[in-house]
């Protein structure tokens, strides 16, 4: 059976409808149940529960689609496939802090086509594909066109570089962050899903952030480029698969790499 982008991106946004519903429930309840995984990062029930149902929903509707999530695995295979991250900032929903989202994402043959980011207690969700523009709505208001900004140079911008310990010092970039923060205008350390979804609206100008996995990407990636921005890894690659990020209005693009790399000049 074969699906338009839009039908795909209905279904996508019906997805993250059902998301809200199960993360909402169990936000700051007294018996939420907390664990560390292998990689010393928390997972909640509600993660589990979120996940669970997500694939419930897309084997019933797309059961020739195969699935990868964050909480129970899969692999890159060809074709169609769904990438879901149930909550991206479980940190902060398991403290209390309202800020995460549900990501959800179609990948085709590993290029993200239709992403959703649901932020139901910020009350804010943005959404696109392919060739379908991106939008985004606050408050159950009506959707809105998204358009990055039109900054040309850092030293105007306004960057986002994620976590220092947990990201950029574990790879050893460091000094790369911090020369990306000095000479941007202003310079932020949002995480998560946040900041992309500030740079498809034009409010934050580049987020840069190393050690990513593809769930925490791939929603993301249509809804920049949607916008009219760009997304690679720190190679300058359209890519989602090799654990690096840099989403940008495209303009300061070269220049936030040419930085990370430690070089003066913005790469040709």
């Amino acid at each position: 059976m074969s699906f338009s982008l839009s039908e795909d991106l209905a279904f996508a946004r019906s997805l993250a409808d059902a998301a809200d519903a199960v993360t909402t429930a169990r936000f700051r309840v007294d018996d939420l149940d907390v664990n560390r995984k292998a990689d010393d990062s928390e997972v909640t029930d509600a993660d589990l529960a979120c996940e669970r149902q997500l694939r419930e929903l897309i084997a019933a509707a797309r059961p020739d689609d195969t699935v990868y999530g964050e909480e129970y695995g899969g692999q890159r295979e060809p074709g169609r496939a769904w990438i879901v991250d149930p909550i991206d900032g479980t940190g902060n929903y398991f403290r209390g802090v309202p800020i995460y989202a549900t990501l959800i994402a179609l990948v085709v043959d590993g290029v993200p086509v239709v992403g959703v980011v649901s932020a139901p207690l910020l009350a804010r969700r943005w959404w696109a594909a392919t060739g379908l523009g991106a939008f985004g709505a606050f408050n159950g208001s009506a959707p809105r066109a998204l358009h990055v900004s039109a900054t040309e140079r850092l030293a105007d911008g306004f960057v986002s570089v994620g976590s220092l310990r947990d990201q950029w010092d574990l790879t050893g970039d460091g000094d790369a962050a911090l020369r990306l923060m000095r000479l941007a205008h202003r310079s932020r350390m949002l995480g998560d899903f946040l900041p992309y979804m500030l740079v498809a609206d034009g409010s934050v100008d580049a987020v840069a952030e190393p050690d990513l996995k593809p769930y925490d990407m791939a929603a993301l990636v249509p809804i920049v480029t949607e916008a009219g921005g760009r997304f690679t890894d720190f190679a300058g690659e359209p890519t989602i698969w090799t654990g690096t990020a840099i989403a940008s209005n495209g303009v300061l693009h070269d220049e936030v790499r040419s930085v990370i790399r430690g070089q003066d000049a913005p790469l040709a």
